[in-house]
């Protein structure tokens, strides 16, 4: 594929839990030496674009926070559009809660707020959930990191954001206004930007087909469907979406 820009997601395409998916490095390393620019996407908010940097480098991909783009710095940016500064209630941890407050915005643990901010958030409880309630019931508006229902980790998944986007929509009988991330062209805006390449010029390498494929095709960027993380090959939302590549794994790009 000769397109310029090259963006990958992360967990379950790149890596694994602490394990990097066999050939990625090999992969990453002949496009760069290509030529082409290579970017991150990330919807999982649990770590700062640094931390995600130094994994990668850890892992023999060296990288620079700067190549990083995650849906928490997504969110902060975008929020900033609508209410800039405003105080927030954040389901979701604190690499997350860091950003929003290094984007100026007033970080409460009551409801006296205008925005409930969601998203993974491994210590979601009924605090939290109630805390939400309240917030809502005084006028508080609904916005999140990303749709994803499960994230993948070294021997099997784990419950992603969907669930507390549901939880709190179910309490609240309110829908979230803004998912930020994966599909959604704010989170691809970021990106291109980081790269410098219009869509037409930029590829998605994915192992979501609901996310990063079908992100892909809305916007028109070329689509790779690896099968190493979560989208399974008799999947019928494969031949349904029908990505422009489907591979076993990243390492089949430069075979």
């Amino acid at each position: 594929m000769p397109h310029r820009g090259w963006l990958f997601d992360l967990d379950g395409t790149v890596y694994r839990g602490e394990a990097l998916i066999p050939g990625a490095a090999e992969t990453l390393a002949a496009l760069r030496a290509a030529g082409r620019r290579v970017a991150f996407l990330s919807n999982k908010p649990l770590q700062t674009r640094a931390d995600y940097a130094a994994k990668l480098t850890r892992l023999g991909v060296p990288a620079a926070a700067e190549d990083v783009v995650n849906s928490s710095l997504v969110l902060a940016r975008h929020l900033a559009t609508l209410d800039p500064g405003a105080p927030v209630f954040v389901i979701g941890e604190p690499p997350l809660v860091s950003e929003l407050a290094a984007h100026g915005f007033e970080v409460r643990a009551d409801h006296r707020v205008r925005w409930v901010v969601i998203a993974f958030d491994r210590t979601f409880d009924y605090a939290k959930l109630n805390t939400a309630l309240q917030a809502v019931r005084q006028g508080a508006r609904l916005i999140a990191t990303n749709p994803d229902r499960t994230c993948p980790v070294e021997g099997g998944e784990i419950p992603d954001c969907a669930g507390m986007t549901a939880a709190v929509e179910a309490v609240t009988g309110k829908t979230v206004e803004v998912i930020v991330g994966k599909p959604s062209p704010i989170i691809l805006e970021v990106a291109l930007g980081r790269l410098g390449v219009p869509a037409r010029d930029a590829v998605i390498v994915g192992d979501r087909i609901e996310t990063d494929i079908v992100m892909g095709k809305r916007l028109g960027l070329g689509t790779v469907l690896v099968l190493s993380g979560v989208t399974r090959a008799d999947d019928p939302r494969v031949a349904e979406i029908a990505p422009d590549l489907v591979l076993p794994s990243i390492r089949e790009l430069i075979r």
